[in-house]
């Protein structure tokens, strides 16, 4: 069937997506396995109901996708703040999750962290996500924190201020009180870089 193509972008470049269907229609994320890409869901989604929204997306240094910097690994985690992050761009404020394979994992986490935002689990080939009972509810007041925060700074990160070396100074000094004027000019020398505007 016919699809668009579609980029989100991330602190690292961007995740790119394909999408079927009418964009009004019931939104559905589609993940793929691991060392696919949104390509996996060529041959079912024009199987499915058209009148349904179906985004494929690549994970991060999958498909189309951007890789994530050199020496950053590939955790589980960061693949649901991708998720996280492409439902926020898409404006998604509730979706199903369709996962294959190392994508119906990372489904299964995002509806542990997420659930107020899934309607709908469909794993294909996948035994989902579990938890033991007992560490369930600090795993995901703990990861939901982190990925929530994440996000956050992100959103709020704007082009540096450029300061004179005395306001530079001052900052640091505020922000670190046990430190001397001397100590944070030791540390400026290595910390900040001046530039023409300062």
């Amino acid at each position: 069937g016919m699809f668009s193509e579609m980029k989100f972008p991330v602190p690292w470049g961007h995740v790119a997506a394909k999408a079927w269907g009418p964009s009004e229609g019931h939104p559905v994320l589609c993940l793929h396995g691991w060392l696919d890409n949104a390509n996996t869901f060529d041959k079912l989604i024009p199987l499915l109901p058209r009148d349904y929204y179906y985004v494929a997306m690549d994970f991060s240094g999958h498909g189309l996708s951007s890789h994530r910097p050199a020496g950053s690994p590939y955790h589980f985690l960061d693949y649901v703040s991708d998720v996280r992050r492409v439902a926020a761009a898409l404006q998604w404020r509730r979706f199903t999750l369709m996962g294959h394979s190392m994508g119906g994992s990372v489904a299964g986490m995002f509806c542990f962290l997420y659930p107020e935002m899934v309607d709908k689990l469909i794993l294909l080939e996948n035994l989902g996500f579990l938890l033991a009972p007992e560490d369930t509810e600090a795993w995901l007041k703990s990861k939901r924190m982190v990925i929530d925060r994440l996000l956050s700074l992100e959103a709020k990160q704007q082009t540096p201020k450029a300061l004179s070396p005395e306001a530079a100074l001052q900052r640091l000094l505020e922000a670190n009180r046990h430190l001397t004027a001397e100590g944070g000019a030791i540390l400026l020398q290595r910390g900040a870089t001046e530039t023409p505007a300062g």
